[in-house]
């Protein structure tokens, strides 16, 4: 069999074009913030495709906020990229060069297609993404070295495992800082993204300060909702609050806050 030449028809890796990390401020205010409530107040704000459809946390119990960094896979295609010896010439593909690009607290998004059989990261990438100071990452696709990657204690969502390598099947690494679309979901690089038990969710950055008013007031009356039904209230009364219930709800919250002074 003869194997066509890879030329070098365009450089890689691709980069986008410089942008603005998400503000460290906001991103601590969505610490708090649920992966459900940011995804339901979006919806409140018109942005209904928030949640990315298919990563899972590798280990529950892990929430995460932070400012994306994105790295996007691409289709292989033997006169430019192959997966002929892929694993050693994958230092100079875009999968390398975005690690070099981490900062403390980013969330690395990679758009792999809900692959089966590409290893996107595995332990040595996501030890040293650690080191670099990443909060985690999410992955439209599967990691390798699952038993390493959970002991490191990088929060990861991804749709699986593979002992591939991630350029050993169909996918190549190819561009980073790029718009990429994960679980169905457009991200952007710099957009704040919010993940836990419930899944990932993309907060556009320019929305991220209305997110957080409304959500902070809505985990707020959810305390209040979840006091009054534990203590026997009726569903209909209290979630969500009627107006009888809201005025009921406000002034519940502003004895607490007098009595935390």
């Amino acid at each position: 069999m003869t194997h066509v030449e890879a030329r070098p028809v365009i450089a890689l890796p691709v980069r986008g074009d410089a942008y603005q990390r998400a503000e460290a401020q906001m991103v601590e205010q969505f610490g708090g913030i649920s992966s459900a409530t940011a995804c339901a107040k979006l919806h409140g704000l018109g942005i209904r495709r928030t949640w990315m459809e298919g990563p899972q946390p590798l280990e529950t119990g892990q929430k995460i906020s932070g400012s994306a960094l994105t790295l996007q896979f691409m289709p292989q295609r033997e006169d430019i990229a192959s997966g002929l010896g892929q694993e050693a010439i994958e230092r100079r593909t875009a999968l390398w060069a975005v690690l070099e690009a981490v900062q403390p607290g980013d969330v690395l998004v990679i758009q792999a297609y809900g692959s089966a059989f590409s290893g996107c990261v595995g332990d040595m990438l996501v030890r040293y993404f650690k080191r670099k100071g990443g909060a985690g990452i999410v992955v439209d696709g599967r990691i390798r070295d699952a038993a390493r990657v959970r002991e490191l204690g990088v929060p990861i969502w991804c749709t699986g495992t593979t002992p591939h390598y991630a350029s050993q099947s169909e996918l190549f690494p190819w561009a980073y800082d790029v718009p990429v679309a994960a679980g169905g979901v457009l991200c952007l690089p710099g957009d704040i993204v919010v993940a836990d038990d419930d899944g990932a969710v993309v907060v556009p950055q320019g929305t991220a300060s209305q997110v957080v008013a409304h959500a902070q007031d809505h985990q707020d009356w959810e305390v209040f909702s979840r006091m009054r039904l534990d203590q026997g209230a009726r569903l209909d009364s209290y979630y969500p609050l009627t107006s009888e219930s809201r005025a009921e709800y406000e002034q519940w919250r502003d004895r607490t806050r007098k009595s935390e002074r």
